[in-house]
């Protein structure tokens, strides 16, 4: 039986897994490489090995698994799917093939983590931010996948989600690297994002003022608890 909810920080944790892009799909694994190529000449540079990220995140309430990944058939409740946006262009996100979503799966795996490299790395042991964490996953923005529309030369990816997750439940996004002669499109994207949430979230909102007046309260996107 799991602990109980508010039991000490050592029984948590928030793991990230980095993942070579492609792991587990060989036309993935040759578009990606023919990318980071292209990538490399523009910017006059040796080509570097792609990585994604994803993340476990164990607290009392139970252990999650999150990711960004394309939809697959079966029903999206079962695998803790909690949002979805559009890959390419909003236009076609109402065709399946063309959106993503995103995943807070309770009990759930990340596909092919036996490639995962210099993986799992333990970013916290602290179990109010691993919460914080797990409840902010419904309300990470869903910007198109694979376009710079924060317009910071940077696409919007799975490692954007990870990114935007760590910042603003307080893990320093900036200081994870990945592995050694590698890189992760999407990351800068996803700190640019939070910084942006963080700033908007300083100015006083009117619901904000009218929940301190006592008007209206706030809501809380929970974690559903189990002993």
């Amino acid at each position: 039986m799991r602990a109980a909810a508010g039991d000490s920080p050592g029984m948590a944790y928030v793991d990230l897994y980095w993942l070579p892009l492609g792991a587990g799909g060989h036309s993935v694994r040759i578009n990606g490489r023919v990318y980071e190529w292209l990538k490399a000449r523009v910017e006059r540079r040796d080509p570097l090995d792609l990585y994604h990220a994803g993340l476990e995140v164990d607290v009392p309430e139970g252990r999650y698994v999150i990711e960004m990944t394309p939809i697959p058939g079966g029903n999206p409740a079962a695998r803790g799917v909690v949002a979805e946006g559009p890959v390419g262009s909003r236009m076609l996100r109402r065709f399946r093939l063309f959106r993503y979503e995103v995943r807070r799966w309770r009990g759930g795996s990340i596909p092919d983590v036996a490639e995962a490299v210099d993986s799992p790395r333990r970013l916290t042991d602290d179990v109010l931010i691993g919460r914080r964490l797990l409840e902010a996953v419904p309300s990470v923005p869903t910007y198109v996948w694979g376009r710079d529309e924060l317009w910071v030369h940077d696409m919007w990816n799975s490692n954007s989600l990870v990114a935007w997750l760590l910042a603003r439940s307080g893990i320093d996004a900036d200081a994870v690297q990945p592995p050694t002669g590698g890189r992760a499109p999407g990351w800068s994207a996803g700190l640019v994002a939070a910084r942006q949430a963080s700033t908007r979230a300083v100015a006083p909102s009117r619901a904000a003022s009218a929940s301190r007046t006592g008007t209206k309260r706030p809501t809380k996107i929970g974690v559903s608890r189990s002993v």
